[in-house]
């Protein structure tokens, strides 16, 4: 399909953070944030219709919801009972994948949504806390998207609190490995990443149009790997255009990058 010449940053996020879902088959897909909703949705709809998702309540979706208000005649495409229990038995078998925005990255893919700065007891920011990022990040896939890529949020050194693990032997549960942790891809404004890189260091797969590779490591407080010439993000078609509006009709998707600028930038984009 031919690509698209007008969109937005946030447009280009949503496409590729859709490919993090592309080889899933069967899974629940959870997408915490506007952007990784409709990355998932928008999965669901092109990619991968044998994904899995919820109405965010006690329903499974055989159409994902749009977001915002919606008119009084709307019907959510309900398929089928999906409580707690049954969330709990896609984690524990593996069969999820979430993705969400963590406060900080360390460079072993270990997050942080706890807190940040002082101790534990009394940190200088208090965030949502880890609630069930422990138990997932040992249990199934997770992916990561960044609105603004910077060195506080690929911050040098660990993370303030782990949140999650990752790639880091001290810290492994007992009884699992480094086998046993999945981050599938971390998309940011700047680039698409993973952990694929030598002894999973994080591995840059695409920058996003007009951003250089130099503007990624100055943004990053660790080492990234990269491989041969990186290719460019690729840019959504028309159709995932059509799509991502239909999903997103209150243009929600427009206030989740400062500026939301277009998917394309030039150097005064970055003044």
């Amino acid at each position: 399909m031919t690509a698209a010449t007008d969109y937005t940053l946030a447009e280009l996020c949503i496409v590729a953070a859709s490919k993090a879902f592309e080889n899933d088959g069967e899974v629940l897909a959870t997408g915490i944030g506007v952007i990784p909703r409709l990355a998932a949705s928008l999965a669901m709809k092109t990619i991968n219709p044998d994904m899995m998702m919820t109405d965010s309540e006690a329903w499974m979706l055989s159409e994902p919801n749009p977001l915002g208000k919606r008119g009084d005649d709307f019907v959510p495409a309900c398929e089928s009972w999906m409580g707690f229990s049954r969330i709990f038995d896609n984690v524990w078998s593996g069969k999820r994948h979430a993705m969400l925005g963590p406060t900080q990255i360390d460079k072993f893919g270990q997050t942080n949504t706890s807190a940040l700065g002082g101790t534990y007891e009394a940190p200088k920011v208090m965030m949502l806390g880890a609630r069930g990022f422990p138990g997932n990040s040992i249990s199934h896939p997770n992916s990561f998207f960044v609105p603004a890529h910077n060195t506080r949020v690929f911050m040098d050194g660990e993370c303030d609190f782990v949140s999650s693990i990752g790639y880091n032997p001290a810290r492994l549960p007992k009884g699992h490995s480094l086998d046993d942790v999945d981050i599938r891809l971390i998309v940011s404004d700047l680039c698409v990443m993973d952990f694929r890189g030598p002894d999973h260091q994080i591995r840059l797969v695409s920058l996003h149009p007009g951003v250089s590779l130099e503007q990624v490591q100055e943004s990053t407080g660790y080492p990234v790997h990269v491989e041969g010439d990186v290719p460019v993000t690729a840019a959504p078609t028309q159709t995932q255009l059509d799509i991502i509006a239909a999903l997103d009709p209150h243009n929600q998707r427009a206030y989740q990058i400062k500026d939301n600028p277009p998917g394309v930038r030039t150097a005064a984009d970055f003044a």
